[in-house]
């Protein structure tokens, strides 16, 4: 009797390991884990800084003076984009953005030139009638 009872103890053994190994999915079959998302690098927003400029060399730098006399240096790179002739004395808005300790332009726009206001006897002659 014992041996009967050792002999089922051992089947019944058997066949829960082979249940268990039955039951896993086939190695084939398997999902790759899903790919790790590297952190994407965050850009630095782009800043704007209005001024006169004081100093210009193309794709090297720009050196801008606000009113307020707050002056800022800024490198110019190949990809900076300039709209317009920019020299000495031009009102330019610069939008940069700091890598490291340096102030990069991303793109220089020469501001347009203000126009006086107009007087109201100049408004009532641009509404009036032409003479006939």
């Amino acid at each position: 009797m014992k041996k009967a009872l050792v002999l089922m103890a051992v089947l019944l053994a058997t066949m829960a390991f082979a249940g268990g190994a039955m039951a896993q999915a086939p190695a084939t079959a398997e999902k790759p884990a899903p790919a790790v998302e590297k952190p994407k690098a965050e850009k630095a927003e782009a800043v704007r800084f209005s001024g006169a400029v004081i100093a210009y060399q193309p794709k090297k730098m720009i050196k801008v003076k606000r009113a307020d006399n707050k002056e800022m240096t800024f490198s110019v790179t190949a990809k900076t984009q300039v709209k317009g002739e920019v020299k000495e004395g031009a009102m330019v808005s610069v939008a940069y953005k700091q890598e490291g300790d340096k102030m990069v332009a991303t793109g220089i726009a020469l501001a347009k030139p203000k126009t006086p206001p107009k007087k109201a006897s100049e408004k009532a002659a641009e509404k009036a009638p032409p003479a006939k």
